[in-house]
């Protein structure tokens, strides 16, 4: 059986978390077209009669300003030093010389090839100039071009990905899809209607803390709270009449219950946490450890 650690580098809005669900076949972080939506390391662990793979999905690779860009980036740094075959991922209209440095200060230890994403949107001479510029540099094992939203080549990469990775027992059981509790998912799905519905700051400036999850009789009772730094911002999800609120918390409810197989009765508060951002106690306390 064929058993490791397989984990998504690259600078922000390469499409690591789109190419992790494409993996899995299923929904396990959360996507937008804003940069820095992922914060944490994501495990999805992939497992068939022949493999079990456990992907990472990782946060975008920026130069930190805040406590929790810094979180986000010791995220990165753990998921290196664990990796047995490491992706790095490029969009094809990205700058490649930026991307280049970026891998190349990775210092990686573990294999690794290149992922260059987004093809659909390019011709074929742009991808092979692509693919010339990567495949001589030092960190590079080879080279695949796919969509990871049109699922262009996946499954070749896939397969790829399968033969690379060394012969080894399982780390988890058939049944486990990852290593984070299901409250996680849930809090990343209303924040990730935060991220839809709102522009500018809002986004970046919030999080989501659960703070009741409880299986009733016939339904799951969740109460969480979107966190903000100001007044100002509480106001914006609030909305007129509270329509903002009820409109994130409506989509959400429909994903969780998708994602749970069951009803959900669901409870939004908004909180302001000045500075929470480089707040070392908030942060901790919402999960950024």
């Amino acid at each position: 059986m064929k058993s490791g650690f397989v984990n998504i580098f690259g600078k922000p809005n390469a499409g690591k978390s789109t190419l992790l669900n494409a993996f899995m076949g299923e929904k396990m972080a959360i996507v937008s077209p804003k940069v820095q939506t992922t914060r944490h390391r994501i495990k999805a662990i992939a497992t068939t009669e022949t493999y079990q793979i456990i992907f990472s999905d990782t946060p975008g690779i920026i130069d930190p300003k805040y406590k929790l860009h810094e979180r986000m980036m010791s995220a990165v740094k753990s998921a290196l030093e664990d990796a047995d075959l490491a992706l790095l991922m490029v969009d094809i209209k990205e700058n490649w010389e930026e991307a280049d440095a970026v891998f190349a200060a990775l210092r990686l230890k573990s294999k690794a090839m290149v992922v260059v994403n987004k093809i659909d949107g390019s011709d074929k001479t742009k991808q092979e100039k692509a693919k010339a510029f990567f495949k001589d540099k030092k960190y590079c094992g080879e080279v695949f071009l796919i969509s990871a939203l049109k699922g262009l080549h996946v499954q070749a990469l896939l397969d790829r990905i399968v033969e690379l990775l060394p012969e080894g027992e399982p780390f988890y059981s058939n049944d486990d899809i990852s290593d984070l509790p299901t409250k996680f998912f849930v809090s990343e799905m209303i924040r990730e209607k935060i991220y839809t519905l709102f522009q500018d700051e809002i986004p970046y400036h919030a999080t989501v803390l659960i703070n009741e999850f409880k299986q009733k009789s016939t339904l799951i009772k969740i109460r969480a709270e979107i966190i903000v730094q100001r007044e100002s911002q509480k106001a914006i999800v609030i909305g007129d009449g509270g329509k903002m609120i009820k409109q994130v918390g409506s989509l959400a409810r429909l994903e969780i219950e998708a994602f749970l197989d069951q009803k959900v009765f669901l409870e939004l508060f908004v909180k302001v946490r000045p500075k929470w951002r480089e707040n070392d106690l908030f942060l901790r306390e919402y999960g950024y450890n």
